[in-house]
C-alpha cells in the first residue's frame, strides 16, 4: 500500500520582519509539495510585516498580543492542524524540496521532532562557514544524544507531541525557547533527532549584535540546559567559547558581505550604518 502523506502546517513567528518576510513566504509558498497551511503569527509588529503576510493568499495571519517569540510560537502551534507542525524564522529561506524531506524523515514513526542543517546566505566565505556550522551540529548530535537541541529556524515536530509538552514549557525570559522545547519533548519520552537532509538557509543576524549582546546570546544555550539541571550543558561550552573568540571575524564576514554582488565589500563594511539586532530571547511577559 502507498505510504500516507502527512499534512504539514508551517508556523512563522514575526516581529518587525518586513525586510525579510516577502522572500521567506515566496520560498514557503513555492514548495514542490505544498504546505497544507502556512500560519504567520504577528507579535505586535510596528512595520508592514502583517500586511505583507496578508498579501499572500495561502497565508493565515494570527495576532499574538503577549510580547515574545515564545508566545507567538505557542499561538501558532496551538492553531496548527497538520499532522506535522513545522517552524521557521522570518528570515529563513526554504529549498523547494523541504516538505518532501519532512515526509521522508517522519516516515520513521519513532521521530517526534527534527532539526537540520543551516546555511548562511548573508556572509562572506559561505562554504567555509556552512561547513564549520555543520561540524558543530554533528558534534552536538553526537555528544548530546537524546538531548540534542532544536534550531527554531529549521524544525518540525508531530502535532500529537504538542499536548504532551505545551503546559510544561518555560515561557519566561533568559533562555532559548527552541532549546527549551527540545528538552521538554525529550523529557516527555519522545525522540528528537538531527537530520542533515533537512536544510534551510538563514541570515546570520547575530552578526548585527554588539559584543556583549552576542556573548549573552551565545551563553543562553548552556544556560537553558543548566536551568533544566542537565549536565550535558558542559558539552556546549567549547562551541560557545569558540563563537565568542571568533566574534569579530564573524561580524566582519557578515557586515561586509554584499548580497547583490555576492562578495565581500570593504565599502559596505565601512560605510553602511550598523543596525543593532533585537535579541529574540528577550521577552516582555
Amino acid at each position: 500500500m502507498p505510504r500516507k502523506t502527512l499534512s504539514i502546517s508551517l508556523v512563522i513567528p514575526v516581529y518587525n520582519e518586513e525586510s525579510y518576510l516577502t522572500a521567506c513566504l515566496e520560498a514557503a509558498t513555492s514548495q514542490r509539495l505544498p504546505f497544507d497551511e502556512i500560519i504567520v503569527v504577528d507579535n505586535n509588529s510596528s512595520d508592514g510585516s502583517a500586511a505583507i503576510a496578508a498579501g499572500f493568499p495561502a497565508v493565515k495571519v494570527l495576532h499574538e498580543l503577549k510580547q515574545g517569540v515564545v508566545h507567538a510560537r505557542n499561538a501558532g502551534f496551538g492553531a496548527a492542524r497538520g499532522d506535522i507542525i513545522a517552524r521557521i524564522d522570518a528570515d529563513t529561506l526554504l529549498p523547494a524540496d523541504w516538505t518532501r524531506q519532512i515526509q521522508k524523515i517522519f516516515a520513521d514513526t519513532s521521530v517526534a521532532a527534527v532539526s537540520g542543517r543551516m546555511q548562511y546566505y548573508d556572509m562572506a566565505a559561505q562554504a567555509f562557514c556552512n561547513h564549520v556550522d555543520l561540524l558543530f551540529r554533528r558534534y552536538f548530535a553526537l555528544v548530546l544524544g537524546r538531548q540534542v537541541a532544536i534550531q527554531a529556524a529549521n524544525m518540525a515536530m508531530r502535532r500529537s507531541v504538542w499536548p504532551d509538552v505545551r503546559d510544561t514549557l518555560c515561557n519566561g525570559s533568559g533562555q532559548h525557547e527552541d532549546l527549551d522545547l527540545a528538552v521538554h519533548i525529550n523529557q516527555s519520552g519522545h525522540r528528537v533527532v538531527f537530520d542533515e537532509r533537512l536544510v534551510a538557509a538563514i541570515g546570520f543576524r547575530q552578526g548585527d549584535s554588539d559584543f556583549r549582546s552576542f556573548c549573552l546570546y551565545a551563553w543562553l544555550s548552556p544556560k537553558t540546559y543548566g536551568l533544566h539541571g542537565l549536565k550535558s550543558r558542559f558539552w556546549m561550552y567549547p562551541v560557545v567559547g569558540l563563537a565568542i573568540i571568533f566574534y569579530l571575524l564573524l561580524k566582519l564576514l557578515h557586515r561586509g558581505y554584499d548580497m547583490d554582488a555576492q562578495r565581500f565589500s570593504w565599502h559596505k563594511l565601512l560605510v553602511q550604518a550598523e543596525d543593532m539586532r533585537v535579541n529574540p530571547a528577550t521577552y516582555v511577559d
